[in-house]
């Protein structure tokens, strides 16, 4: 049976953004004033949850203008759409010492059917617009928290959109920053897309949860080149065939996911990073199918969250053969 190299079968859920953030926007002050009334405000809390409603469907949008007459500093400017302004702004909020595991909030008050969640519980629930906003704020806001300059550590205010800051005393910018890192899917050499996966679990990771093998990118590194290193460094398999398949924000704190597939020999030995990979198995197609339909064939077999490029990627290659 002939078959293609497997594709990612959907775009990554954080991959979705719709709104425009093009420079010229985020630089126009005038623009800015203008989107700011009537414009969605998302607000998040230091542990990045945020409020949404319908079951964590739907963000719970503020009206930017009930919050303050003009965008504070620390505003930023996500993006717009259809006219609309999409905003985002840290909040603190306070907890009852007495009840540390209840949170409460300095501000905005909740109503009935609204609660509080984070992103990797949200990304799989919320439409292409929502899941872009919530992806972005994040990240840029994550970035924020440098309040010093690089340069010569004096304090920065924010500017351009809460998109960039500029040094109090030798007006250097920054602007947020992203960090590349390589996940890549190893499958053995039966066929076009092999039959077995090599999923691995991290020391801090409950038991029987894998995923596939994933690093940061080095100084001076291309991507293929790091995606043959990190697999060498965790897990001692050489690959070949590395192959681009797609790519995901994933702003915890500033990451930039880009998936890869390889080839590697099943017989070659397995040879762990101590303190860095607790196990390593190869897995037939047939237990991860079972797995991602919730099968007790699966036996406990636990797979990457559906909000991860890692799902995508494993959902993907389990929905082909191997073929020729």
């Amino acid at each position: 049976m002939n078959v293609a190299p497997f594709e990612l079968l959907t775009k990554p859920l954080l991959s979705r953004s719709t709104v425009n953030r093009q420079e010229p926007l985020l630089g126009d002050e005038e623009q800015r004033a203008k989107l700011w009334p009537e414009g969605r405000l998302l607000v998040i809390d230091r542990p990045g949850t945020v409020p949404v409603r319908g079951f964590g469907r739907e963000l719970a949008y503020r009206r930017a203008g009930d919050t303050a007459d003009a965008p504070p500093d620390n505003a930023v400017l996500v993006g717009e759409e259809d006219g609309i302004g999409y905003w985002a702004m840290r909040i603190d909020r306070a907890y009852l010492p007495e009840t540390p595991v209840r949170r409460v909030w300095d501000t905005p008050e909740l109503t009935e059917d609204e609660q509080w969640l984070d992103l990797r519980f949200l990304g799989a629930l919320l439409s292409a617009r929502d899941a872009g906003v919530f992806t972005t704020a994040s990240a840029v806001l994550n970035w924020q928290r440098s309040r010093f300059c690089a340069r010569c550590g004096s304090p920065v205010r924010l500017v351009r959109s809460g998109w960039a800051s500029r040094c109090t005393q030798c007006d250097h910018e920054e602007y947020p920053r992203t960090d590349p890192a390589v996940i890549c899917l190893v499958h053995d050499d039966v066929g076009v897309n092999g039959e077995h996966v090599l999923l691995a679990r991290q020391p801090s990771w409950p038991e029987r949860r894998y995923s596939v093998l994933a690093g940061f990118v080095e100084a001076g590194e291309s991507l293929e080149d790091c995606v043959v290193r990190e697999i060498a460094e965790e897990v001692g398999v050489d690959v070949r065939n590395v192959r681009y398949l797609g790519n995901q924000p994933w702003p915890f704190p500033r990451s930039l996911m880009i998936g890869f597939t390889a080839v590697a020999d099943r017989s070659a030995p397995l040879r762990l990073a101590d303190g860095e990979i607790a196990e390593a198995h190869w897995v037939h197609r047939d237990r991860v199918r079972a797995a991602l339909a919730g099968d007790e064939s699966a036996d406990g077999l636990g797979l990457p969250g559906g909000v991860s490029i890692a799902h995508a990627m494993v959902e993907a290659w389990a929905a082909t053969e191997a073929g020729q």
